[in-house]
């Protein structure tokens, strides 16, 4: 055979057959493309922060940052005593304590919703609608001003029918306040709690679509978080998994599905001794809903802690020390986002956040490098491996736990490289444009 010259390759079937096959699993096609588009590819906060819609203030972004700065100094105010408790060594030590201050001074939170639901009961409706007049003319302030968190938005009651009124009236005056003082933010996060039937989740998406028919806005503009609070989100009367239907039933709109630690656990009858986003029933009923949120562009997040760090040092520190272990816990799991209930949660959140990204993306980085380089070493990744590889130098990106510098110099990677391999084409998990 001459050079150049390749071996036929024989085959049995015609093209018609793969046609054929190709028409028959066109609806398949389609139906994973809409229902699992992967993930957005935008930042994730590492938490949420929920503000009593009373408490909202201009300057509660730079109040929490301050407290949790003065709790740092009054019961760490060092590297060693900060990694003394949390059980950090040596230069990763200086280096997350160091971070942990910086984040607090420069972005203290990444996510903050301002409630109007169990952390502000029930009030006269006239001062409901002042608070959430005022919540919208704060946050349009904020981000006029460049002082806004990453995410910001409110909590508005459920819909069931005893609150249903109020809670779409308060998300009204909310959401036109904004649209009356420059426009939907980028950022905007709305949340509805209580969720226990799919139907409710669409009566929020119907509710959405109105009010962007009503003030002109594209069609899907806003979406909404589903917070899983009972039993019922879980598991239906018929057996299915009712997380998984209300992704659907969002209409395109559902972002993230928060699991909420003391609702949930109360509702199963978990004794409030034991109630903690560690416990078995806590466990079971967030696999279940990352399962069902798997592929959607759905992102879930873990509850809170109600141990709060106050008191003196002694009992801060064991308290830091439950949020730190609670947290790492859940970032092993694939839980990359939490709820956080007060200031002193902060340094704890993100030294967390910080060691978990910092101790493995030297090895993740090269890991990443040496699969795009098609290079050997001592792991065999495959493609999905790569993506995964990818999304979690990003977040660390995100969140400030590492600098694109650090990974650009040994690596060679660049955050358009992180990027295409972290969100590929759906079916493509290769990284090729």
């Amino acid at each position: 055979m001459g050079q150049g010259q390749r071996e036929r390759v024989a085959t049995s079937l015609t093209g018609a057959v793969g046609e054929e096959i190709g028409g028959f699993l066109a609806p398949v096609d389609a139906e994973l493309e809409r229902r699992y588009p992967g993930d957005p590819g935008t930042r994730q906060p590492v938490h949420t922060v929920y503000v009593p819609g009373d408490d909202f203030a201009a300057d509660t972004l730079r109040v929490w940052g301050d407290r949790a700065l003065a709790a740092l100094d009054e019961h760490a105010p060092d590297a060693a005593s900060f990694a003394a408790v949390l059980g950090l060594d040596g230069e990763l030590a200086e280096d997350v304590y160091g971070r942990v201050r910086a984040k607090l001074e420069r972005e203290p939170v990444e996510d903050l919703r301002v409630d109007f639901e169990d952390g502000y009961g029930n009030r006269p409706d006239a001062e409901e609608d002042e608070t959430a007049a005022r919540a919208a003319r704060l946050i349009a302030a904020a981000h006029a001003a460049g002082t806004a968190a990453p995410y910001m938005g409110v909590r508005v009651k459920c819909m069931e029918a005893a609150v249903r009124d109020r809670g779409i009236r308060t998300l009204d005056i909310f959401l036109t306040g904004l649209m009356d003082t420059g426009g939907l933010p980028d950022g905007l996060v709305l949340t509805l709690p209580k969720v226990t039937y799919a139907e409710q989740v669409t009566a929020m998406a119907r509710l959405l679509d109105a009010f962007e028919k009503t003030r002109g806005l594209e069609p899907g503009r806003i979406g909404f978080e589903i917070q899983i609070e009972t039993s019922q989100a879980v598991l239906a009367a018929d057996g299915t998994a009712t997380v998984a239907r209300m992704i659907q039933a969002a209409q395109g709109r559902a972002t993230g599905l928060h699991y909420g630690t003391f609702d949930y656990s109360a509702c199963l009858g978990v004794s409030a001794a034991h109630q903690a986003s560690d416990h078995p029933a806590a466990d079971h009923a967030k696999a279940v809903m990352q399962v069902a949120a798997a592929g959607t562009g759905v992102r879930v997040s873990d509850g809170s802690t109600n141990v709060l760090p106050v008191g003196p040092t002694e009992q801060v520190h064991d308290a830091w020390r439950l949020h730190y272990g609670l947290t790492r816990r859940a970032l092993a799991r694939a839980y990359y986002q939490g709820w956080d209930m007060h200031p002193g949660h902060l340094p704890t959140r993100y030294a967390a956040v910080f060691a978990f990204y910092r101790e493995g993306f030297a090895r993740a980085a090269d890991r990443l490098a040496r699969y795009v380089g098609r290079a050997g070493g001592d792991v065999m990744d495959e493609p999905a491996t790569a993506k995964a590889l990818a999304g979690y130098l990003l977040r660390g990106l995100d969140c400030g736990a590492l600098d694109i510098a650090e990974l650009a110099g040994p690596s060679g990677l660049s955050r358009a490289v992180l990027e295409q391999f972290a969100s590929p084409r759906h079916g493509d998990l290769t990284g090729s444009a």
